[in-house]
């Protein structure tokens, strides 16, 4: 089973080179116009394919074949890369750190890949079931995607009031975000294999 997540991790890990959506009409919209103005065409590093290279990435025509689902794909590779930035801490921190309880303890999963199999009748359904929660509290909010002027991944949470007000500042801090998603979700990947091929926890040598 552990081979087999660790397979299903990578494949998922390569989501993040998926091209950004677009919305574009053909390869010469400019870029401020790139995927309805949402931030990241322009975050790709120099790549030399197709006719746009890195600026309005988009190899698999996916503006072309479905524009209207662009700030659903947004919203989607978004959602993913929070999930994984929260993985990647959630796989280094137990290595360090445990909850209280026997369960959780060093002692009865020495190695963090392996509290997944471990916990699978009891920690397992409570994430489950907090997981099913968040995402049914979203339908409301994707099932309007294109209805209103609600931005992709954009709930209004934001308790601590970091979101700035200014536009300018607003797009830089959607684009670091979207920027350490897209890592992570490489990351989390090569994480999870590093530590089933190596049989040791973090850094997985």
């Amino acid at each position: 089973m552990k081979t087999a997540f660790a397979t299903l991790a990578l494949a998922a890990s390569a989501s993040a080179f998926a091209p950004a959506p677009v919305n574009t009409k053909s390869t010469s919209t400019q870029l401020s116009e790139f995927a309805n103005g949402l931030v990241g065409g322009e975050s790709v590093e120099p790549m030399f394919i197709g006719e746009t290279g890195s600026k309005n990435f988009d190899p698999a025509g996916l503006s072309e074949r479905a524009p209207e689902w662009v700030n659903w794909f947004r919203e989607a590779e978004l959602k993913h890369g929070r999930q994984a930035m929260l993985a990647t801490v959630g796989l280094v921190v137990p290595e360090f750190v445990r909850v209280p309880g026997a369960q959780f303890s060093f002692e009865a999963i020495p190695n963090v890949i392996d509290a997944h199999d471990a916990l699978i009748d009891t920690s397992m359904k409570q994430i489950l079931l907090f997981v099913s929660f968040a995402e049914a509290m979203s339908l409301a909010a994707l099932s309007n995607m294109n209805e209103f002027d609600r931005q992709p991944g954009d709930f209004g949470f934001d308790p601590l009031g970091m979101y700035p007000k200014d536009a300018a500042k607003r797009k830089e801090m959607q684009l670091k975000e979207l920027k350490n998603g897209r890592l992570a979700m490489v990351a989390i990947g090569g994480m999870i294999a590093g530590a089933q091929i190596s049989g040791h926890g973090f850094p997985y040598v």
